[in-house]
């Protein structure tokens, strides 16, 4: 009996940028119209005639292959640590997408004492809640999709949790980082039955872990 395509998951946004080399050295090359940004498709072929590639948002990644809709995929860690879905493995550190998660508030205001209750506006809800129930705090998270450093001059809430790479965002809008919480880089991930009853997603596995090694000990020699 024939198996069917296997179906690898990748993340809208700069994040892909970064996956992209990294993919075609482990072997997965896209076909040509995965490149023409005009291309609202969000399925495309690869050079193996058994894989097919999904374009997605980043959080619909560990969605798809939690479920099993798809095998592999490529996912921030901020994005495992949100929804920490058991049918989830992540074997690779990709070494990429280097980020931060962290608190921020208006410039001014970094220095006022936590209470027992705050309110934050943020993209992952959950990460924020055990964040600040670590240190007794009962935290209201106020869910939203973007344009998170709107919140405190806006009064929706007086802080927020959302990535952070230069900093520049939040500089633009009055905010400064005041605490961080999580660091970030882009991993591997696959479907725990999949890895178990698919040879070809073990392989991949191996393909990508040989990719991360080889980066590693360059940058080693260097």
């Amino acid at each position: 009996m024939p198996q069917s395509d296997l179906t690898f998951a990748v993340p809208k946004g700069r994040l892909l940028d970064d996956a992209l080399p990294v993919m075609e050295r482990a072997g997965v090359v896209p076909e040509a119209g995965f490149h023409d940004k005009a291309n609202r498709a969000l399925c495309f072929a690869t050079e193996r005639p058994d894989l097919r590639l999904i374009r997605v948002r980043a959080f619909d990644v560990a969605t798809f292959v939690a479920h099993g809709a798809a095998q592999i995929g490529i996912v921030g860690s901020d994005v495992i640590e949100e929804f920490d879905y058991s049918d989830l493995y992540a074997p690779v550190d990709l070494d990429i997408g280097h980020c931060h998660l962290a608190v921020a508030q208006a410039v001014g205001e970094e220095d006022e004492p936590i209470s027992s209750h705050v309110r934050v506006a943020t993209k992952y809800p959950n990460i924020t809640r055990r964040y600040y129930e670590k240190q007794g705090v009962q935290a209201e998270c106020v869910k939203l999709n973007g344009a998170m450093e709107l919140a405190p001059s806006l009064g929706l809430a007086r802080r927020i949790v959302d990535l952070v790479s230069t900093g520049r965002t939040l500089k633009e809008n009055g905010l400064v980082e005041t605490q961080p919480i999580l660091d970030i880089t882009a991993r591997l991930i696959v479907n725990r039955a999949a890895l178990k009853t698919d040879g070809r997603v073990a392989d991949l596995v191996e393909s990508f872990r040989r990719e991360a090694d080889a980066r590693l000990q360059a940058k080693a020699a260097a």
